[in-house]
């Protein structure tokens, strides 16, 4: 009775087609069988996790055919940069190479390079995050990096050129309710970088093994990123040394399977939740600089603001 009872109010919460995300898998050459299956599982992952939320998904690389997968994500890429609105999700899967100038990700047939990728990416008015869970992946935060974007990758230069794990983990958390943090029933695409993050360095810890791989997000387009191990729950708390700012706002505004009360939000309600979301950060790191009474202050109307917006459910 209770699934009777639930499918309508699924249904009725669900995205329409206009506003669907577009999770878009692209399976690199797996060089081996054992990778092979790997990245099928990670891919599968991903489909239900797009199944999930509402999203549409594509999947380039596992098809039987010897087909251009090179050509082909251009045009899909092409074909995706005429779509408006809600997010595009572009997800590596599989290896990578860098030979001290260029990286690359390894296609079935020629491989693409960081400035190609970012080439092709031009243009993109929707938000859009940029996945590569390959090693020597690194590099592709200096190339794809822009403002609106979330870039993430496995490894934080092209050197760590070892199979990264980070995928698999990765796969695994980005719908995995033990990675809300902020317990407000769903998984940001932050939340899951750092429950995946956490994975991966468990795994060599408990394999007394030494780390060939550190992911890396970027969201604040600066072309530079920050290591899981920089936050404190959801805020990077540690300061790089020239002062760049930290990232992680934007990529805790991204989710994959959306909650009950996400999808209850208008689209003006949710672009102004995510605005105060970014002034009271932007205040906060001015904490120190201003009166105590006038910081609250502010920060007291900005709540009040974002109550009102949750009260419009």
């Amino acid at each position: 009775m209770l699934s009777i009872v639930l499918l309508p109010l699924l249904t009725l919460l669900a995205p329409e087609p206009s506003d669907r995300a577009t999770v878009l898998v692209v399976v690199g050459a797996p060089g081996t069988e054992e990778y092979g299956k790997s990245f099928r599982a990670w891919t599968d992952r991903w489909r239900q996790a797009a199944e999930r939320g509402g999203a549409s998904s594509i999947v380039i690389g596992l098809d039987d055919d010897d087909s251009d997968d090179r050509g082909v994500l251009k045009s899909r890429l092409d074909e995706e940069r005429q779509h408006a609105g809600a997010a595009l999700w572009l997800v590596l899967i599989g290896h990578g190479t860098f030979d001290g100038k260029t990286a690359r990700f390894n296609l079935r047939g020629p491989d693409v390079s960081a400035g190609e990728l970012a080439g092709w990416l031009s243009g993109v008015q929707r938000p859009l995050a940029v996945i590569d869970c390959a090693s020597a992946s690194g590099p592709f935060i200096n190339e794809v990096s822009a403002a609106g974007r979330v870039i993430i990758t496995a490894t934080k230069s092209g050197f760590e050129h070892n199979f990264a794990r980070f995928g698999d983990h990765l796969s695994s958390a980005i719908a995995d309710p033990k990675a809300d943090l902020d317990k407000d029933d769903q998984t940001s695409l932050l939340e899951a970088f750092l429950l995946a993050a956490a994975g991966v360095k468990e795994y060599y810890e408990a394999n007394g093994r030494l780390a060939t791989e550190h992911a890396l997000v970027d969201d604040n387009g600066d072309r530079l990123g920050t290591p899981a191990d920089w936050f404190h729950g959801l805020r990077a708390t540690k300061a790089a040394k020239d002062g760049a700012a930290l990232d992680g706002l934007l990529a805790n505004q991204f989710q994959l399977v959306a909650s009950g009360g996400e999808l209850r939000l208008s689209n003006e309600s949710r672009h102004r939740r995510d605005e105060l979301e970014a002034e009271m950060a932007a205040l906060r790191r001015r904490k120190n600089d201003l009166p105590e009474a006038d910081y609250y202050e502010r920060l007291e109307k900005l709540a009040v603001e974002m109550a009102h917006v949750y009260e419009q459910q």
